[in-house]
Parts: structure tokens; C-alpha cells; sequence
């Protein structure tokens, strides 16, 4: 079994992929949206950071999280967020997802993959790079024209807050070139 490396750095900054198990389009519904919400809110109660940018498409997630100072525990808010949805929802479904009996086994639900995709912002440009690819994945998938017209997204935030104009990237790609995001973080192209 494959060891997995992450970087530890007390206050850092970090991009994160999440992914659904399968890719399962699970956050189409509103529902389960505003569940994944509540956990993270819980999560931020106990374990406090900051979302800098967020976006929720069906079957995954992009955030960039800044932690306090101090503090490096980005993978126990993960798994503290993933259980915390996993139990709200199989409350509101009754029933579990599909799955294995040896995912039965490892403890896993049906509905997350088992890990997430990290990377240490590094500079202010590393990220707005990273910062803009959030905004701009669900145009990128295909979903909307415009990032303004994907609800699930801190995209709408960061207008009220004069950082982006209402029609940013409306129609075409940002500056950046996105490539190595998308290799680095398993997305589809």
C-alpha cells in the first residue's frame, strides 16, 4: 500500500481536490449541498479555518483553506467534514450507498473517495492561479457560461466584495493557464 506524503506546514495555505466515490454526482441536489455546508460550519466550530474560495460541483470540490497559525491539521477537518456529511445524509436517505465488503471493512461509506488531492499555495500568484481555477471549474465543466451563474461557489462573495466584476470570465478562459492544475488535482479534461 502506497504511503502518501502531505505537507505539514503550521498556518499554510492549501488547495484541495475532493472527489465523490466513483464520481458520483451526489451534490446536484440541494439537499445534500446544504448538509455538506452544515458539516463544514461543525467542523469550523471545533477546528477553526478560514475558506478563502470554495466551489461544490455534483461529484467534487475545490477550496483553498488558510489554517491558524500553528496549526497543520488539514486532514483531520477533512475527515471530520466527510464523516459529518456521510452521517447527515445517510440520517436523511434511511439507507447506505453500494459498496464492497472489503470498503465495509476499511470503514468506508459509499460516498466519498477514500483521500483528497492537496497543494501548498506557495506565493500570492500560486494563489490567484489557484484562487481563479476555483471560480472558474464550473465553466470549465461545462455546467454554466458564466461563473456568476453557479450558485454553489464563494464566487458571489468575492463580487459583493469588489475582487472579481460580476462578469468575469464570461465567455472566455482567465489568463492562467490551468493545465497543470488539472493533471496535478485528477481532474478530467
Amino acid at each position: 500500500m502506497p504511503k502518501f506524503k502531505r505537507a505539514h506546514i503550521p498556518g499554510g495555505t492549501f488547495f484541495f481536490t475532493v472527489v465523490t466515490y466513483n464520481r458520483r454526482p451526489l451534490f446536484q441536489h440541494s439537499l445534500a449541498q446544504q448538509l455538506l455546508g452544515d458539516a463544514i460550519r461543525e467542523c469550523q466550530q471545533n477546528w477553526p479555518f478560514e475558506i478563502n474560495a470554495i466551489v461544490l460541483l455534483p461529484d467534487h470540490l475545490h477550496a483553498i483553506w488558510t489554517l491558524p497559525e500553528g496549526d497543520d491539521r488539514f486532514s483531520a477537518r477533512w475527515s471530520l467534514i466527510k464523516k459529518g456529511f456521510t452521517n447527515r445524509f445517510r440520517g436523511v436517505r434511511g439507507k447506505e450507498a453500494t459498496i464492497t465488503v472489503a470498503q465495509q471493512r476499511e470503514g468506508r461509506a459509499g460516498y466519498w473517495q477514500p483521500r483528497f488531492w492537496e497543494h501548498t499555495l506557495e506565493d500570492e500568484k500560486d494563489f490567484e492561479k489557484h484562487f481563479d481555477y476555483i471560480h472558474f471549474n464550473p465553466v470549465k465543466h461545462g455546467y454554466v457560461k458564466c461563473p456568476q451563474d453557479w450558485g454553489p461557489s464563494s464566487f458571489h462573495r468575492w463580487v459583493r466584495q469588489e475582487v472579481y466584476d460580476e462578469n468575469w470570465a464570461c465567455g472566455e478562459s482567465p489568463q492562467w493557464d490551468f493545465t497543470m492544475i488539472e493533471k496535478s488535482c485528477g481532474e478530467p479534461e
